[in-house]
C-alpha cells in the first residue's frame, strides 16, 4: 500500500479528505516523509498530548540541533522541547511574566497598528494580505512585547524561516547551513544585547518581567531566557500570521460572515474559535515515543517520530457534527488549536486578543474581502499550513 505523502501538492492544498480517509481506515499509521507515524483521531491526539512520559517533546531536540549544524541552537533549550518536570518549571517561571496584564498592555498598540495597515490596504485595494498585513502586524507585536528596536523587523521573517528549517537541511548543503549559522549568531547577539539592556534598565516589557520572575527562589537562567526568546520569534511569528491569514481567507470565501459579524459583534469570539478549529494555526505537533505505545489498536514502536495531526483531530466526525462545515454556532469539545495539557500554548491569550483586534479593524473598514487568485501556493511544513501569499481586493464599507 502506498503511503500518503503529507508534502504532496494536492495534500498541502486540501489535506482534509486525506485525513478523513485515514481516520476511517488507518487512524494511526506511517506516512511520508521519512516513514513517520501520524495520529489522526481526536481522542488519540488528546491521549498522546497528555502522556508526556511516552510521547516526548524533549526527544526531538536533536531535530533543532543536528550534528552537522555545528552550532548550538537555543531553540533546543526552550519549553516546547522540554518534558515535565523541566517543562513545568520553565512554564511556571515564564507564566509569571506572560500574564493577562501583559497582553492587555499591548492592545492599544495592536489596534493602532492594525488600523494603520488596514488603511494602507484601503489605498491600494489589491494587496497580498500575508506580506501587507499579517507579517508586519505580528512583527510589531514582537517589537512591543520585547521592547526591540523597530528597525529589526525586517529580519524577523528570515530568522523564523531559517530556524524552523534546520531539520530539513541536508548534511552536505553547506550554503544553507552557513546561512542558518549566521542567523543563529545574529539572533543570539540581538537577544544578548536585549537581556543586558533590561538588566541595566528594567522596564514594563516582557523581558524585564522574565528577568524578575521567581518561583521558590528559582529564576530563569540565561539559557532559559535565550531559548524562550528564540521560541517566541519562530513560533509566535508563524502561528500568528497563519491565524490572521486564515481568518481573512475564510472571510473572503464566506462573505456572509462580514455582514453577520457587523450586525452581531457578539459573534466575533465564536467566529475566532471556529477559525481556530477549522484551520488551526498549529496543524501538527511532533513527538518521539520513549516506549512502545498503543492507540486505536495500533502499536507504535519506541523511538518513533510521531506527528499528532491537530488539523485532522479538529475535523473528527466522532467529535464534531458536520466537521467540514464552518459553523461558529457549533458546540464543540475542548479546542486543541493551542495544544492541550502540559504543552498548552502559553501565548494563546495573546493570539486570541490579536485576532479579535484584527477582525474588528477589518470589519470597521471593509464591506468585503475578495479573493484575487484561482489557486493558492501553500507552505511546506509539518507544523503549520498557510498560503505563502493571499492576493485579495478590499472593498471599503
Amino acid at each position: 500500500m502506498t503511503r500518503l505523502n503529507l508534502f504532496a501538492p494536492d495534500v498541502r492544498e486540501n489535506p482534509y479528505p486525506f485525513y478523513a480517509a485515514l481516520r476511517r481506515g488507518s487512524p494511526v499509521c506511517q506516512v511520508e516523509p521519512n516513514g513517520m507515524w501520524v495520529v489522526t483521531r481526536y481522542d488519540d491526539v488528546v491521549a498522546a498530548l497528555k502522556d508526556t512520559q511516552v510521547f516526548s517533546s524533549a526527544g526531538l531536540r536533536v531535530a533543532s540541533e543536528p550534528p552537522h549544524l555545528e552550532r548550538h541552537n537555543p531553540l533546543s533549550d526552550s519549553l516546547i522541547l522540554a518534558d515535565p518536570p523541566r517543562h513545568s518549571q520553565l512554564r511556571n517561571l515564564i507564566g509569571r511574566a506572560f500574564t493577562a496584564a501583559t497582553v492587555g498592555s499591548l492592545e492599544a498598540d495592536m489596534r493602532s497598528t492594525a488600523a494603520r495597515l488596514a488603511d494602507g490596504m484601503s489605498q491600494r485595494r489589491v494587496v497580498d494580505f500575508v506580506s501587507d498585513f499579517a507579517h508586519p502586524a505580528q512583527a510589531n507585536v514582537l517589537v512591543q512585547l520585547l521592547g526591540l528596536d523597530p528597525a529589526r523587523q525586517g529580519s524577523f521573517q528570515r530568522w523564523t524561516t531559517d530556524i524552523l528549517g534546520v531539520a530539513a537541511i541536508a548534511p552536505d548543503d553547506e550554503r544553507r547551513l552557513s546561512e542558518v549559522r549566521r542567523t543563529i549568531d545574529e539572533m543570539k547577539t540581538c537577544m544578548k544585547e536585549l537581556l543586558e539592556s533590561r538588566r541595566r534598565q528594567p522596564g514594563s516589557d516582557l523581558v524585564s518581567g522574565l528577568l524578575r520572575s521567581r518561583v521558590n527562589d528559582c529564576a530563569l537562567t540565561d539559557e532559559d531566557l535565550m531559548g524562550f526568546l528564540f521560541l517566541l520569534f519562530v513560533a509566535g511569528l508563524e502561528t500568528a500570521v497563519t491565524l490572521m491569514t486564515h481568518m481573512a481567507l475564510i472571510l473572503a470565501r464566506r462573505p456572509v460572515w462580514m455582514d453577520r459579524l457587523r450586525a452581531e459583534p457578539g459573534l466575533s469570539a465564536h467566529f475566532i474559535e471556529e477559525v481556530l478549529r477549522f484551520e488551526p494555526p498549529v496543524h501538527a505537533t511532533m513527538r518521539l515515543t520513549l516506549a512502545e505505545a498503543e492507540l486505536s489498536g495500533v502499536r507504535v514502536p519506541a523511538h518513533a517520530v510521531v506527528a499528532l495531526l491537530v488539523g485532522s483531530a479538529l475535523r473528527d466526525e466522532a467529535k464534531f457534527q458536520d466537521p467540514d462545515v464552518f459553523d461558529p454556532a457549533r458546540r464543540a469539545p475542548a479546542s486543541l488549536a493551542f495544544g492541550h495539557g502540559a504543552h498548552a500554548c502559553i501565548g494563546a491569550l495573546l493570539a486570541r486578543a490579536q485576532a479579535r483586534v484584527v477582525l474588528e479593524e477589518l470589519l470597521r473598514r471593509y464591506r468585503r474581502v475578495e479573493l484575487r487568485a484561482e489557486r493558492l501556493d501553500w507552505n511546506v511544513s509539518l507544523n503549520t499550513r498557510c498560503p505563502l501569499a493571499l492576493p485579495v481586493e478590499v472593498i471599503p464599507a
